[in-house]
Formats: structure tokens, sequence, C-alpha cells
């Protein structure tokens, strides 16, 4: 299969995540605002479902790394290639430049699911406080909350990372899937500047458009390295209290001057 070219879009340059602004990317040393990840990741889904169509997005275990920013305008290229035990996509930049990489594998038993204890704890009190070392409190869930799979939302999340497949007529977006893990954060603390820095998502049944799925969250750790300041955070959805998905979301929250 030849390469998948693709135009990287900065669809959130309004956002609150001021990251993806030219002014404070630059600031943190980039060459200006990051395209977001989750349309990074959107990217690399592409050749996975195009070949293997719902049963990728139904059963397997997911695991993608943000190596550098991709930016607006970008001519990303994203290629395929098959594992001892699945899949790597691959996501370069016209001069070659790995940018991120997802390793897909098909185990035949997913993993056992995160004991449901961690999510049941004394919940993290209401509000929005700036995410800081001191505010995050692991071991805390967040309050769950419900996503509607909307058909015109999946089809703007697809257009977005130019993605016209004909199964996501029927399918939730892998871009939309990962992004709703960032609102998890999102709607937990105010994070005026941060960075996606990978995910480990599982995928335990296919998601479809016009359901709607309860999202449970609770960040796991966090840790200092090299001056960032990171967050692990586990995120499950849940449809009629069957668990769909599991996604082990990374983030610096705070980044280095």
């Amino acid at each position: 299969m030849s390469a998948h070219l693709v135009v990287a879009r900065n669809y959130v340059a309004e956002s609150e995540n001021r990251i993806h602004s030219d002014e404070i990317a630059q600031r943190y040393g980039f060459q200006g605002a990051l395209v977001a990840g989750v349309a990074v990741y959107g990217h690399l889904t592409w050749p996975l479902v195009h070949r293997f169509g719902t049963d990728w997005l139904a059963r397997s275990v997911a695991k993608v790394r943000f190596l550098k920013p991709a930016y607006d305008g970008e001519t990303l290229s994203i290629g395929i290639e098959d594992t001892a035990d699945g899949q790597r996509t691959t996501c370069r930049n016209a001069a070659g430049a790995l940018l991120a990489e997802l390793d897909s594998t098909w185990p035949a038993a997913l993993p056992a699911p995160m004991d449901p204890a961690c999510l049941a704890g004394p919940p993290k009190p209401a509000g929005r406080p700036e995410m800081t070392w001191d505010s995050i409190e692991t071991a805390r869930p967040f309050t769950p909350w419900h996503w509607q799979i909307t058909e015109d939302l999946n089809r703007t999340f697809a257009e977005q990372v130019a993605d016209d497949q004909p199964v996501y007529h029927e399918a939730a977006h892998p871009h939309w899937l990962l992004a709703i893990a960032n609102r998890a954060l999102t709607r937990e603390y105010v994070m005026p500047a941060w960075i996606h820095v990978g995910s480990e998502i599982r995928h335990r049944r296919l998601l479809r458009v016009n359901e709607t799925v309860e999202v449970r969250a609770v960040p796991l750790e966090k840790w200092a390295h090299k001056g960032h300041q990171f967050v692990r955070v586990y995120v499950a959805y849940f449809r009629d209290d069957e668990l769909t998905t599991e996604i082990f979301h990374t983030a610096i929250f705070r980044v280095a001057q």
C-alpha cells in the first residue's frame, strides 16, 4: 500500500490550550502552533481502518507516541507496515522526519480491564482549578459525564482529518474518540498550555453513531522529567454499563521554560 498523503490542519487554533497558537508555541521554542495530537492520531488510523474496517475499531490495542510536532499546512505521509504481532503506522513530514508512530496489536485475549475500584474512590472536588502539581490528586475520580455520538459532529471530526471513508457513517471516528479523553481533562482543569505526548487505546467494543456513552476518568500518576511535568489519566467509556473502550492518556501539563 502506498503512503497516504494528507495536509495537517490546526483546527484548534482558538482553543483554551494556547500551545495551538503561534505566540505561545514559539515562546516554548516551537516553529509555530502545534497541530493537535488527536488529529495526528486520526491520520495514523486511516490505513488501519482502510485495511481492516470496523474490525480494528471494535477489537485492538493501539499505542500512539508523538515524537515531534506537526504544523498547520504541512503535508504528512502516513505509512503502514506489518510487525510480528500487528501493524505499525507512521507519520512523517515532507522532510522525512518521524513525527508520530502507532503500534497496533490484535492479542488473542485483550488485557484485563482496570480494577473498577480505581473509579470508585473519593471524587475530585467540583470546579476547574488551573492544573498544577498540587491541584492534581491521583486516585480521585472525575465526575462522570455523557458523550452523545451525533452524526453531524462525527462527520465534523472525520472532515477535520480529511477522512471520507464510508465506515464513519456508522462508527465513531477515532479522532473524536481520543479527543474525548482530552475533554475529560479540560472539563476538570484549566490547562493554559499543554502537550499530548501519547496514549494507549484498548478497543473492546465498536462505538456507533447515535449512541450515548458514559465517560469516567481518574488521574493515575504524575511525575517530572527534564523540567516538564506529566500526568497520566485513565479514561473509560461505558455503554449501558458495558465497558467499550479504555484509554491511558499522557500529557505534559506544565512545559519546561
